[in-house]
């Protein structure tokens, strides 16, 4: 390994990333794909490939130069972790040394990290009973989990697993037809695509009533629930937001756990973005109740600082992991006690990356409580942005956040959804800042994940500010 070029690679990125923390960059210049196509050389390094070490510096330079610069406090927009400075060494020996961590003879540092980060998630829930962090065994009736690439994977994961308790023989024999899941009707796109790809089809999913914020009601739960087994159906799972992707509002977990203990339903969490307050103190409020699933999902990739992806799927028991994929292979699966743990029998992917390696990185970086504290502090600098805007009567925002997600709209003008949505293109046009736009309650809304570090009040006062100047040129 050629530690010059190294050293000369991470002199780019250092440069990139203070570049960026300074504001002295734009937070997203784009380029149509054949610009940049061209600046990258990429016909040229592909046929001959970099015959000298300032081709390969010139790779890197462009590259930086055409990436949305998160580190950027003026980066607030989708829930995408903005790293520590260091977060890159653990891609950099994955990527070196190519150890997959799903086969623990393949990988046996990164699957111990992963089970270490496992039960660490699981103590944070309430799972973990007791138990050390470094007790890695698979035990019936104990918690357990595994990580994932991502939550799309992870939710079908989980609802494989839900299916495997309702249908045990549907792995052979298929699915019947009278399987339903019932959840929020604000639900993430992932869950009806899972239904797809596990047979059950989009019209297995019973959409629950949501009231203005679109968080679910209990009460139509409870109709949903009486008017399904009327028409015939099981019902596979329940699903709960924690929280929504567009507004960032949590479902009532607490309720809808008991209401499942109830009736003896399988409780799956779509923590995706949401879980993450559990690591928080002040936040942790807003997943009372988590505990009481029997399946949770949680992406590290959001509110932990972890370069994407890394995904959790956690489970309450893990003969739920057991048997939710129900296949063997015996030049990877083995009957006979074997030293470690393998988790590839229970995940979609035979390969992964060292996920657990990144993530325990993530935290040993500057330890648990900075991680905490992080999120409690974009939680905090949301309610602060609310604050902001309520006293503006230019603008309109429709809830009190209970994450780092704000929704909001500017209307001194018009209250026309395309005026949203071009005021967004205009604005992150001028390079200085990036938010998104989002549907919520049937109307288009300004959106801002607050999920940089370094974003502080007086970032998004300048930002409203900015909305104000660009709204007059789109008159």
């Amino acid at each position: 390994m050629d530690l010059t070029v190294l050293n000369a690679v991470g002199q780019l990125i250092d440069t990139h990333i203070k570049t960026s923390k300074s504001l002295n960059s734009p937070v997203l210049n784009q380029h149509a794909p054949e610009i940049i196509a061209k600046e990258l050389k990429l016909k040229e390094y592909f046929s001959s490939g970099f015959k000298q070490t300032s081709d390969l510096l010139h790779f890197v330079s462009v590259y930086l130069d055409h990436t949305n610069h998160l580190s950027n406090p003026n980066y607030m927009g989708h829930q995408v972790a903005v790293p520590q400075d260091l977060s890159g060494i653990p891609e950099l020996i994955h990527g070196s040394i190519n150890n997959p961590s799903s086969l623990y003879e393949m990988g046996p540092a990164g699957a111990t990290c992963e089970g270490f980060m496992i039960n660490w998630m699981l103590d944070k829930i309430g799972w973990l009973n007791g138990r050390d962090y470094y007790d890695f065994e698979f035990t019936t009736g104990l918690g357990s989990g595994f990580l994932t690439h991502g939550g799309s994977l992870a939710n079908l994961s989980a609802l494989a697993a839900a299916r495997s308790v309702v249908a045990p023989n549907a792995w052979v024999e298929g699915n019947p037809n009278d399987l339903v899941v019932l959840g929020s009707a604000s639900a993430h796109y992932s869950i009806t695509r899972a239904l797809s790809l596990l047979g059950l089809g989009k019209k297995a999913f019973y959409p629950v009533a949501v009231d203005k914020n679109e968080v679910i009601l209990i009460e139509d739960l409870k109709k949903v629930y009486e008017q399904a087994l009327n028409n015939g159906k099981r019902i596979m799972c329940v699903v709960a937001n924690a929280c929504a992707t567009s507004s960032g509002l949590f479902d009532p977990l607490d309720a809808m756990g008991d209401f499942c203990q109830t009736n003896g339903l399988w409780f799956h969490v779509d923590g995706a973005h949401g879980a993450s307050a559990l690591v928080g103190v002040k936040s942790k409020k807003y997943v009372k109740g988590i505990e009481k699933a029997d399946s949770v999902i949680w992406d590290a990739h959001k509110m932990m600082r972890v370069p994407s992806l890394c995904t959790a799927v956690l489970f309450k028991d893990f003969m739920h992991q057991a048997n939710a994929f129900q296949q063997k292979g015996s030049y990877v699966f083995h009957d006979n006690n074997v030293i470690g743990m393998d988790s590839m029998p229970y995940t979609i992917e035979c390969t992964k990356s060292a996920l657990g390696t990144k993530l325990f990185w993530s935290f040993a970086l500057e330890g648990e409580r900075a991680i905490g504290d992080y999120v409690d502090s974009r939680f905090t600098l949301a309610k602060e942005f609310y604050d902001c805007l309520k006293q503006d009567e230019d603008f309109e925002v429709p809830y009190i956040p209970e994450s780092n997600i704000l929704c909001f709209r500017y209307l001194k003008h018009t209250d026309d959804d395309d005026f949203q949505k071009r005021l967004r293109y205009s604005l992150i046009n001028q390079k200085e800042y990036y938010i998104t736009s989002c549907v919520f309650n049937t109307k288009r809304y300004l959106r801002v994940v607050l999920i940089n570090p370094d974003t502080t009040l007086t970032h998004l006062r300048s930002l409203k500010k900015a909305i104000k100047l660009e709204a007059i040129k789109l008159l």
